[in-house]
């Protein structure tokens, strides 16, 4: 791993998915939950205080985050799923992260939160019909946005943010 923030590489999207790729994709998502609380298993207060690289997120602050932006998808989903091509609104996730309540809640609050949403969004997921897939919203800054192509940013989110706090654990030997 060359660079910290990117544990398993930046998001590259070249395709849309086939059927096959898309029930993989969805199986990612459904598993980012207990993905998740496996990779904070065991950690102290002191090491969730601790920032998964230089500068970076503690991992309290990622696990609170994952919940937090995988909220904003689902709902994203649904907008686009009732509407026709809605723009939705952006958060300062970052802003997000230095918020009181990352601190005050217990990281279990936001796993199991998680676990719900996911619950939810994946029924979802696998209802939808090959046409709605096709579906979009418009993003103020990344502009027209597939449901497929957000289905694949999702599924590498989450890898993306368990991979944060698996290579800090094998980095620190925890």
């Amino acid at each position: 791993m060359s660079d910290p923030r990117y544990p398993i590489g930046k998001f590259v999207y070249d395709i849309p998915p086939n059927a096959q790729q898309r029930q993989t994709l969805i199986q990612d998502i459904e598993q980012t939950p207990a993905a998740l609380r496996a990779a904070v298993q065991g950690l102290s207060s002191q090491q969730l205080e601790t920032p998964y690289r230089e500068g970076g997120w503690t991992v309290r602050q990622v696990v609170h985050h994952v919940p937090e932006s995988h909220m904003n998808a689902y709902i994203r989903f649904k907008l686009a799923l009732t509407e026709e091509e809605p723009t939705i609104k952006p958060y300062m996730e970052d802003r997000w992260a230095t918020l009181p309540d990352v601190q005050s809640t217990p990281v279990d609050i936001s796993l199991a939160l998680l676990d719900s949403l996911h619950d939810r969004w994946v029924r979802l997921l696998q209802s939808l019909k090959p046409e709605e897939w096709k579906r979009t919203f418009r993003h103020p800054e990344l502009g027209v946005v597939s449901l497929e192509r957000n289905l694949a940013l999702y599924s590498w989110h989450g890898r993306h943010h368990v991979a944060h706090v698996t290579e800090l654990r094998k980095r620190t030997g925890w």
